[in-house]
Parts: structure tokens; C-alpha cells; sequence
């Protein structure tokens, strides 16, 4: 699903913050999404930093969260965010599943095991994928389903 040319600044921008709006729950599926990231090109990273902004501030203050239409309204509306710090793409609501495995594999295999074992975690069509040294590759949704020992085993061998 590419939404945006792979040479454009559009897609770098969205490839920033893709990752935390899927784990805030946007549905790039929808074609409302869809229509509206192909639509947004001025302001496209102010629209999503505001989206961003906006599900977090309904987040703490425990409103109901619609996120794909937030993030429809935004770059229909080329929303500014009222604030903005880099620092919130690393806040755990947005971290995706490959970043809370990546912190995870660190506090129970240790810091020099981990990065043995792991060359990178990859985010490619929706999906993340760990990649291991070894040469083998495992999605991170079945890493969490098998445990840290099984895959422990799997990156060893």
C-alpha cells in the first residue's frame, strides 16, 4: 500500500509517522483515508503532527478516539498542530508492536544478545517484520505469540 510515489518528500513525511498513527488505530485500509492522504500534499505534515496531537489529547483526557476520521478531517481541513514535540512518536500509545518487541527482547535477552541476534525490525504493507542475523525473518505478531524462548531458539540456530 503506497499512498505516495517512493521519490517524493510526501512519503518520507508520511513514513515518519505512519507507524505511530497505525498504533493509535488509523485505518489506512478505509478509502476515506486513502483519498485523503493522496489528496494532502501542502501541509501534509502539519495535518498529520495535528491528527497525532489531537488522538493524544483524547487519549489522556479518557474522550472516545475515532482515529481514521481524525486523520480524515485533518488533511481535508490541513489542521496545525497547536503543539508539537518529536518526543511524542516515542510515547507507548504510539509505539508500534516491533517497538515495544524490539524494548522487550532488550529486558529479557539483554542488550548484547539482542543485538546479536536481531539485524532490524522492518515495517513494510502493514506488517513489521523482525529480521534476524542467522538470515531468517518472523513477523513480530507471531514473536509475541511464540515467546522469548522459542524465538530465542529460532535466532540461534
Amino acid at each position: 500500500m503506497w499512498l505516495y510515489d517512493k521519490d517524493s518528500v510526501e512519503y518520507e513525511v508520511f513514513k515518519k509517522y505512519e507507524k505511530a498513527l497505525v498504533s493509535a488505530g488509523v485505518n489506512f485500509s478505509r478509502i476515506d483515508v486513502r483519498e485523503a492522504c493522496m489528496g494532502c500534499f501542502d501541509g501534509l505534515e502539519d495535518a498529520l503532527r495535528a491528527a497525532i496531537s489531537y488522538i493524544l489529547w483524547l487519549h489522556e483526557y479518557k474522550h472516545e478516539i475515532h482515529p481514521s476520521m481524525i486523520l480524515v478531517k485533518a488533511l481535508n481541513e490541513k489542521w496545525q498542530p497547536k503543539e508539537w514535540e518529536d518526543e511524542y512518536l516515542s510515547l507507548p500509545i504510539l509505539k508500534s508492536q516491533g517497538q515495544r518487541w524490539w524494548e522487550g527482547a532488550e529486558n529479557i535477552w539483554g542488550y548484547d544478545k539482542r543485538n546479536q541476534l536481531v539485524a532490524d525490525i522492518i515495517y513494510d504493507a502493514g506488517k513489521e517484520y523482525i529480521v534476524f542475523t542467522n538470515g531468517k525473518e518472523m513477523l513480530v505478531e507471531t514473536a509475541w505469540r511464540w515467546g522469548w524462548e522459542r524465538v530465542l531458539d529460532y535466532a540461534s540456530n
